[in-house]
């Protein structure tokens, strides 16, 4: 159990190295202590009291505005996880489409997940997909080659794909396989698919604005810097470690919410997009497949 306590992944190394720097850099005031010119460079305690307040003011709301963006991310999947779980059982109990017709939208609801997966981190739709898209248009073989421009890529594959689900639906309401009642029932959960493949477009693509990202970056500096020289005179060599840890607590909040902020990557605080895609897949599997 302790040892996830003090497990280091890549982002926590990266700030302890930065706070070690910082304790490096508060040797200065402590050099400048021993010399003669003791009496210089200091700054007032007061200063430190009202930036500690700012930089308190920007942390907070820094790190709430990113947790939120993290976790409305992971709310978008988890609607996308029962989205294709009702859409899947609505359409497997269908008993008069075919049972290819099944199996295709079995398999265009596994893919969409991984196709969303793969467009929000600006991936390469995978080339089973394209062929799988291709075989399905227009309800016949296509045999085209994979060497064609037009199967090697996919500019917006969650597109692609639901739209392919939304032609078979046209097609089971044209033979008369459903009715209107049917239909509706079907693009209840249907429509949702690119909902929330628009909601996390949303944001992936829209950051905390920049200036005040800079702004945030600038006061913490600004603190980090004026620190030891203020409090060198009542900490003596305690200075060090007390500005090491006051550097790795604040950058730490900051350097986390940045990544927190973009839950789409493969990082460590990043959403396990890999498990949820298992997840709808073993979903629909169990839907289809029993």
């Amino acid at each position: 159990m302790f040892r996830e306590y003090f497990r280091s992944g890549r982002t926590l190394s990266y700030v302890m190295t930065l706070a070690a720097l910082t304790g490096l850099y508060s040797c200065l005031p402590m050099l400048k202590e021993l010399s003669p010119y003791h009496e210089m460079g200091d700054t007032a305690p007061e200063l430190h009291a009202a930036l500690s307040l700012i930089v308190g003011w920007l942390l907070v709301f820094r790190t709430n505005t990113a947790h939120a963006r993290w976790w409305e991310a992971r709310t978008l999947w988890g609607a996308l996880i029962n989205a294709t779980r009702n859409l899947g059982m609505k359409v497997a109990r269908l008993g008069s489409i075919t049972a290819e017709d099944r199996d295709r939208v079995r398999q265009l609801l596994t893919d969409f997940a991984v196709a969303l997966k793969l467009h929000l981190r600006q991936e390469p739709a995978t080339q089973s997909m394209i062929a799988e898209l291709s075989t399905m248009k227009s309800g016949r073989t296509v045999n085209l080659p994979l060497a064609e421009p037009q199967l090697t890529r996919l500019t917006h594959a969650p597109l692609a794909i639901a739209n392919e689900i939304y032609r078979l639906m046209a097609k089971w309401k044209a033979a008369n396989q459903i009715d209107g009642h049917e239909l509706r029932v079907i693009d209840a959960e249907a429509l949702r698919l690119m909902d929330i493949c628009g909601a996390c477009e949303r944001i992936q693509k829209t950051r905390i604005i920049r200036s005040y990202r800079v702004f945030a970056r600038q006061v913490i500096l600004l603190f980090l810097l004026t620190l030891p020289w203020g409090i060198v005179e009542d900490f003596g060599w305690w200075t060090v470690p007390m500005t090491a840890m006051t550097a790795y607590f604040m950058l730490g909040m900051e350097i986390v919410a940045e990544h927190v902020e973009e839950p789409f990557g493969d990082d460590d605080d990043d959403l396990d997009l890999e498990g949820m895609c298992r997840t709808i897949e073993h979903s629909l599997n169990e839907v289809f497949l029993n």
